[in-house]
């Protein structure tokens, strides 16, 4: 496969002969390429095809949106010097709420450990620390699980992939990606990527899904990703049984 064009990225490019063509993938493992073109047959224009938008990264995007209107770090800090814990932690169930990410059950155990104000606080403080404070990516991420750790618990646990991960990656798309772990496994098997899965949360697993996220952007680089929406998008495609063929 030849080298992608500096001019890929969903405009069509003029061979030689003056006709049309596709922008031609990075070279990619067999998996990496059998992913691409099952996630092509779904979104024939990739990342930028309005079916794509539409089904998957619309909503993701509009929460982010919407974290940055409310819980940007400007606003999220003037917050936390008012002592306004249970207000951050609502915002942030709120914005969740409007997507499908995490479970019924996982939204309730959410909701009922920032319910008593001690458990909004320790939400509060722990997830600013982890998104805007400073630190190392593997110490801030440990003590962002250890947080929600010691949430209080009603009935279902609160440690989850998913809960120690959504609202980061609503919150900052740039760098952090949402972690559902059945699907995610499934995906990195088909696309032959050595997913170091471990269910206790810990960074070991953490930074292997953010390896397969950087794996899967260089093999899609022609089809521009734009962010780790994207990626996890990609990542939920391959592995969802909303996408079987």
């Amino acid at each position: 496969m030849g080298q992608v064009s500096s001019a890929a990225g969903g405009r069509e490019l003029k061979s030689s002969t003056g006709r049309s063509s596709r922008p031609s993938p990075p070279r990619s493992s067999a998996g990496a390429l059998q992913a691409r073109r099952k996630f092509l047959r779904f979104f024939r224009k990739g990342f930028a095809d309005q079916k794509y938008v539409d089904w998957e990264r619309g909503y993701k995007a509009e929460a982010h949106e919407r974290w940055q209107e409310v819980l940007n770090k400007e606003a999220y800090a003037a917050l936390l010097r008012a002592g306004k814990f249970s207000e951050i932690a609502g915002h942030a169930a709120r914005i969740e709420s409007r997507t499908n990410l995490l479970f019924s059950f996982e939204k309730m155990a959410l909701r009922d450990a920032v319910k008593p104000p001690d458990g909004a606080r320790l939400f509060a403080e722990g997830l600013y620390d982890y998104l805007y404070g400073p630190g190392d990516p593997d110490t801030k991420f440990a003590a962002w699980r250890d947080v929600v750790a010691r949430l209080p618990r009603r009935q279902t646990r609160v440690l989850t992939w998913p809960v120690l991960t959504v609202f980061p990656f609503i919150a900052e798309p740039e760098r952090h990606i949402f972690l559902k772990p059945n699907v995610t496994r499934t995906a990195a098997k088909h696309y032959g990527f050595d997913f170091q899965y471990r269910s206790r949360p810990e960074w070991a697993t953490y930074k292997s899904l953010l390896d397969f996220a950087e794996t899967v952007r260089a093999d899609t680089k022609d089809l521009n990703p734009r962010d780790m929406i994207d990626l996890q998008s990609f990542i939920w495609v391959q592995g969802s049984d909303e996408y079987e063929e």
